[in-house]
């Protein structure tokens, strides 16, 4: 069994019918609601993502996103874990990836990047009171 296998099963198992339909519906832009009605499975809606191109083995961020606002911090540490070490993808390599993908966030990719040191504004002590 691949890592990515590996992965995807790992997270089936921590996926109840319940998180599922909860999952499917953080979808709802991506999966019509008869698409939806269809996918009984963690199986099949991994499936339906990688037939439409939103999962790869190679390409996590959809369900990282989904996770993350389905608020399922446990399947997103699992997911950033396989990211990291399997894909050695770091965070800051992610970024990247993410302003790419999404056409009207590219205006704001240098907006996003640490300031130098140069730019950091030092505020003064707030003033002693007497």
């Amino acid at each position: 069994m691949s890592e990515y296998s590996s992965l995807l099963s790992d997270l089936s198992e921590n996926i109840t019918n319940e998180d599922l339909d909860q999952l499917k519906s953080a979808c709802k832009e991506d999966i019509t609601e008869d698409q939806s009605n269809t996918i009984t499975s963690t199986k099949e809606w991994f499936n339906y993502l990688e037939k439409n191109d939103k999962l790869a083995h190679d390409n996590l961020s959809y369900i990282e996103h989904i996770f993350e606002i389905s608020r399922r911090p446990d399947l997103l540490t699992r997911v950033i874990e396989y990211r990291t070490t399997v894909l050695k993808i770091s965070e800051d390599d992610e970024i990247e990836t993410k302003l790419t993908r999404i056409p009207s966030a590219k205006k704001y990719k240098d907006i996003i990047r640490q300031p130098s040191e140069d730019e950091i504004i030092k505020l003064a002590p707030p003033p002693k009171k007497v």
